[in-house]
């Protein structure tokens, strides 16, 4: 099972549809792209999208039109609106119509990316509160919000150790720099402050407590690019 979110980014303007990818890409999310909404349709129809970033303004369909014809789809992916129109009526519009979020154009990508992951959070939140990941004879609760070895005992970690041994279990066998740590571990706990060198510490750690009972290295470190995970990890 594919433990990577995926999204599409709906946008008529090539410019910006490469910058929007290429920037969500480089944060650990697999990213395609449609021209339009008939491109859109498309690619829906043969593949599976946790998330739209969909423009308001588009030749052919607009983007209000296919937010909401998407409402009532069943497992319809969440939406975020862009549009160079910012007022607060044109935002009330985008909601109404289904969208889980609106941003004006032109928009920061680091906001952008912020509400990717506030809308992706809400939008599994229902379903992740009771998932456990299972790696290297290790199960990782998040609805527990516990970590236990192949024997049920139980490993304490602290908030900061728990959410970026989740980020890494969210993506196995990807190798994910200091700066997608940071950035993703945020993502999984807006409560948890990790700073850069910190990162290298609590990887320390986590090896520790991983490695009390087995002598496999699980958490790989690759020389000037970062860390990975090593086992191979199931959900359930």
């Amino acid at each position: 099972m594919d433990l990577h979110s995926r999204i599409l980014v709906v946008d008529d303007d090539s410019e910006l549809r490469s910058l929007i990818t290429g920037f969500l890409s480089h944060h650990g999310y697999h990213v395609a792209s449609a021209v339009d909404v008939a491109d859109m349709r498309l690619q829906l129809s043969s593949d599976r999208f946790d998330l739209l970033i969909l423009d308001v303004m588009m030749p052919g369909e607009d983007g209000l039109s296919a937010a909401q014809s998407l409402t009532d789809a069943p497992d319809a992916p969440a939406v975020i609106m862009l549009s160079a129109l910012g007022a607060d009526t044109d935002r009330i519009v985008g909601l109404e119509v289904g969208a889980d979020d609106y941003l004006a154009k032109p928009c920061n990508p680091r906001e952008l990316l912020a509400r990717v992951r506030a809308v992706l959070r809400r939008r599994r939140g229902g379903a992740r509160r009771h998932m456990r990941y299972e790696f290297g004879g290790w199960v990782l609760d998040l609805g527990r919000h516990s970590l236990r070895d192949a024997q049920g005992i139980a490993i304490h970690l602290s908030d900061g150790e728990f959410a970026l041994l989740q980020t890494l279990v969210e993506n196995p066998g990807k190798v994910l720099s200091r700066d997608s740590l940071l950035d993703m571990v945020r993502g999984n706990d807006a409560d948890v402050a990790v700073f850069d060198r910190a990162i290298d510490s609590q990887i320390s750690r986590l090896r520790r407590k991983l490695n009390t009972r087995t002598d496999e290295t699980l958490i790989r470190t690759v020389r000037n690019e970062g860390y990975l995970l090593v086992p191979e990890v199931s959900m359930r």
